[in-house]
This record gives structure tokens, sequence and C-alpha cells, in this order.
């Protein structure tokens, strides 16, 4: 029994002082100063949109640089909504680190095309369908020219942009996609000296695979440079138009 009531003891005991240990140590974790960020933007080898100094800028500029301030009076959520706010940033999540720094982790807004319309606009279409400024980075998409309102772009073109980026083949292959004022649209691409003719948009997958099984099936045999055009627009069909000599 007397044995019993020691290990009890000795179980309060060690329950209190983890109590006190871990309340002094979270005590101490709130007044410590923030001694730095560690910054990670995802993407940033392929695109880089927004960059670290243009983050701590931002930051700076907005009063709300956690460098230097006791962590238990740093919102992280106030730093991620500020950040988010940037038309160039998708997500951002803010964090802090057990060595007193604040992590911050900062996902792109990625492209998908670049539109240079009739009117006059210019930017890119992002991957949620949405208007993406243009940035002081190039970003290696296929650019849409021609006759594109934005509610175009961000529906029938959108649809396109997305099929090409998840088609490695197709998204090196077309450099340029034009919209005529009838909505038809044209495509430029990198090898062949011809115009795929695709029509009114839709039915992507089915047309870019009828035309990758004539690229192996026929112009690999005759040659690349045989026709100035080529049209999908059709079903069950292609119909090429022979360069004149």
């Amino acid at each position: 029994m007397i044995k019993k009531i020691f290990i009890l003891l000795f179980l309060v005991v060690i329950a209190v002082y983890l109590i006190i240990a871990v309340t002094s140590f979270n005590n101490r974790s709130e007044t410590a100063v923030c001694k730095g960020m560690e910054l990670v933007i995802n993407d940033s080898i392929d695109y880089g949109f927004i960059t670290k100094n243009q983050v701590i800028k931002l930051l700076n500029t907005q009063g709300i640089s956690p460098i230097g301030k006791e962590m238990g009076s740093i919102s992280t959520r106030d730093i991620e909504e500020q950040l988010e706010l940037h038309p160039l940033i998708e997500n951002a999540e803010c964090y802090r680190t057990p060595s007193n720094k604040i992590g911050i982790e900062i996902t792109q807004r990625l492209p998908i095309l670049r539109i240079m319309a009739n009117n006059g606009d210019d930017y890119f279409l992002d991957e949620e369908g949405e208007i993406m400024p243009i940035a002081n980075n190039a970003a290696n998409v296929a650019v849409v020219t021609g006759s594109v309102e934005r509610s175009f772009a961000s529906k029938e073109l959108y649809d396109l942009g997305l099929f090409m980026q998840q088609n490695e083949f197709w998204k090196a292959q077309i450099l340029q996609i034009n919209v005529t004022p009838s909505k038809e649209l044209e495509i430029v691409p990198r090898v062949g000296d011809h115009i795929i003719f695709l029509g009114k948009p839709g039915n992507y997958e089915e047309k870019f695979e009828k035309l990758e099984t004539f690229y192996k099936k026929a112009l690999n045999q005759i040659g690349w440079n045989k026709y100035s055009r080529i049209s999908l627009e059709f079903d069950n069909q292609i119909i090429c138009t022979k360069k004149e000599k």
C-alpha cells in the first residue's frame, strides 16, 4: 500500500514538473525576439515572378516584418493575408519555427497562356482561369493573339491552355494561338511551316490526338513543310492544303 502511494506521489511530482517546464518554455518562447525569416518560394526555378527580396520589401513597407519583434506579438495570419493580396501570389503559409524564426512558404500564381489581344489587352491567364498581370520575368507559354475578349479567354481558351499544360508534347509544340473574328482558332506550331486550323473551340483532346497520329504516320514520311494548312475542323477527317510552288 505504501509502495503504491509512493509511486502515485512520484507521478504527481513528475506531472507538476512537466507542467511548470512547458509553461516556462512557452513563456520564454513568447518573449523571445524573432531572429529572422525562412522564406521558401515554390516553383522559383521555373518561374521567378516574386522574389525573396520583394517579399521582404513588401513586409517592411506594410510594417509587418517579424524581425526584431517578440514572437508572441507576431500574427502569422496577418502576414499570410497581406502576402496573398499580392497579384502574383496564389497562397502563403506562415508559421513559427523552434529556432525563433518565422517560416514563410509562398506559392506563385502560374500562367498557362499569354493573351496579347487586338484590343490592347496584355496579360497572363493562370491555372485557375483568372487574369494575371504581366510580370518582369517572361514565361514560356503560348501567346494568344487576335479577337480575344476576357470572357472568351477565361472560358474557351482556358480549356485549351489546361490541355496544353497537361500534355508535354503540345505544350512544347504550340507557339501561338490566333483567334479569328468569327472566334475560330488557328495554331502556329514550333516545328513545321504550316498553320493548324482547329475551327470552333472544344474537343481538344480528340483533335490533337488525331493530329499527333497524322504527324507520326504522314508528316514524318513526306516532310513537315509539304502543307501550308492542316484543318481539324471536321470530325473523322483532316483536310490539308498543299503549298504553292
